[in-house]
């Protein structure tokens, strides 16, 4: 079976809604759209852009999906995003969406959402989501997700929608990766690694 990487940017208190755009998502009024932009790092979009290259295939959310959709089929060619992202097959998953996928190599997910994933992971060695954050929530209620790599802002909102919802279980995480950049993000790299532990301080 393959694995499932969800790759997020996230503030320090865990929001990750709307980091890209001041109207990318406003659900809930949230009115801090744009957070991430100035955060932005040469160095670490060089190792994203070589995370990504390994993807077999991108699942996104509907939002995700749109957003995506509508910049990259016609993004410049110079940037290194733009023939893995349209290059690669795609997969939506969503329950609102009756219009025709028109991302090219784009593919709406009709089963329910744990066992098409499953199915995604028996068939491709690495899945990748990107954003999609309700969809994540989903993944890890349904013991999906194999790999967290995680863009952590020195910033805090104290409002938002956040990667570690409520009703998430409770999992153990082990650290596989870890880098700091000159404008104070964190990349955090985590396997999944099944039940927390317990025991007593002192």
């Amino acid at each position: 079976m393959g694995k499932l990487i969800v790759a997020e940017f996230m503030t320090l208190d865990g929001v990750a809604q709307s980091g890209g755009e001041p109207d990318e998502d406003r659900d809930g009024g949230f009115s801090h759209g744009g957070w991430h932009a100035p955060f932005r790092d040469p160095e670490a979009g060089r190792v994203m852009f070589e995370a990504a290259k390994s993807m077999d295939v991108l699942l996104l959310g509907r939002r995700t999906y749109d957003v995506f959709a509508r910049f990259w089929p016609t993004a410049p060619q110079e940037m290194p995003f733009t023939a893995v992202l349209n290059g690669v097959p795609k997969y939506v998953a969503s329950q609102t969406l009756t219009e025709p996928l028109t991302w090219q190599g784009s593919t709406l997910l009709t089963q329910p959402i744990a066992e098409s994933v499953a199915a995604l992971k028996d068939r491709h060695e690495e899945v990748h989501v990107i954003g999609s954050l309700n969809l994540v929530q989903s993944l890890l209620r349904f013991g999906l997700v194999d790999r967290l790599d995680l863009w952590v802002d020195p910033l805090v909102l104290g409002t938002g929608k956040k990667v570690f919802g409520d009703g998430i279980p409770p999992t153990a995480l082990r650290l596989i990766e870890s880098a700091s950049y000159p404008n104070g993000m964190l990349h955090l790299a985590y396997d999944t690694a099944g039940e927390p532990t317990y025991g007593t301080i002192g």
